[in-house]
């Protein structure tokens, strides 16, 4: 359907009075009061619809809706649709048969509500009429439309709040590894150092390792201190020692009476 064929409905009022005026006899304007608004001449229903940029108001038979009279309108506020100077609710509309007769008559709502709606679908219609407009010579014509100068002017700066920026650590503040491989933690608050036992075949080192073997197992007792003659011999011999030395009665007898004393 062309947009020429199509019709639109603004305000619909199911009752309304139409009333023969005399002519306007000053420039001042419409006078409801010089009607007779108690004997309307004929009362029906409003109907306003747009066609185009034209808007209509058609008065139409309650029950039929058979059309009386109707008012084009292509302006507004103009001289098809007048309000009169001493009343909200009464208009004065000019109509036309469509054979070039017009004739202007007055129009009068019984709710003041009514009235209100009355003027207020007129107005937004044209109100839409114009925004088109604005927007087809726009559409014709892009550079017509106000530009934005978003430059910079003499003298103008701009500020960036980027936020806490953490700087980096400086390498030389962090703890270093000595070392080739990982760095062995301090042994615990009261722990012994453990002492490593020298490979098999080293000399000058079994005594000590020894008597520190001996204090460990006993715990805290006291360790057996041994006889003179026994160092002396072990000194001078070698790892293995004597047989005959190691199966000599008195250093048997020495050691064990050693350590039952200490039991």
């Amino acid at each position: 359907m062309a947009e020429s064929d199509y019709e639109s409905v603004l305000c619909v009022k199911p009752e309304v009075h139409v009333y023969r005026i005399p002519p306007r006899a000053t420039n001042r304007g419409y006078r409801a009061a010089d009607w007779k608004l108690d004997q309307p001449d004929w009362t029906g229903r409003l109907r306003i619809t747009a066609k185009g940029n034209i808007a209509y108001i058609k008065l139409e038979d309650k029950v039929s809706g058979e059309l009386f009279a109707q008012s084009p309108v292509d302006q507004f506020p103009g001289i098809a649709v007048e309000s009169v100077v001493d009343s909200s609710r009464y208009f004065v509309i000019r109509i036309e048969d469509g054979n070039g007769r017009r004739a202007f008559i007055g129009i009068g709502f019984v709710d003041r509500g009514d009235a209100f709606d009355f003027n207020v679908g007129l107005q937004d219609h044209f109100k839409w009429v114009k925004q088109q407009s604005e927007l087809a010579k726009q559409a014709q014509n892009p550079d017509s439309g106000p530009k934005l100068d978003l430059g910079f002017k003499e003298g103008q700066t701009i500020k960036l709040n980027i936020g806490n920026v953490r700087k980096k650590e400086n390498s030389s503040t962090k703890p270093r590894l000595t070392g080739t491989g990982i760095g062995l933690l301090p042994p615990p608050p009261g722990a012994k150092t453990p002492i490593l036992l020298p490979p098999p075949g080293s000399q000058g080192m079994t005594q000590q390792p020894m008597q520190s073997s001996s204090t460990e197992l006993l715990g805290g007792f006291d360790a057996p201190q041994p006889s003179p003659t026994l160092a002396s011999h072990t000194a001078t011999t070698d790892l293995w020692g004597d047989f005959a030395a190691a199966t000599s009665p008195a250093t048997t007898q020495v050691t064990q009476s050693t350590h039952w004393v200490q039991f």
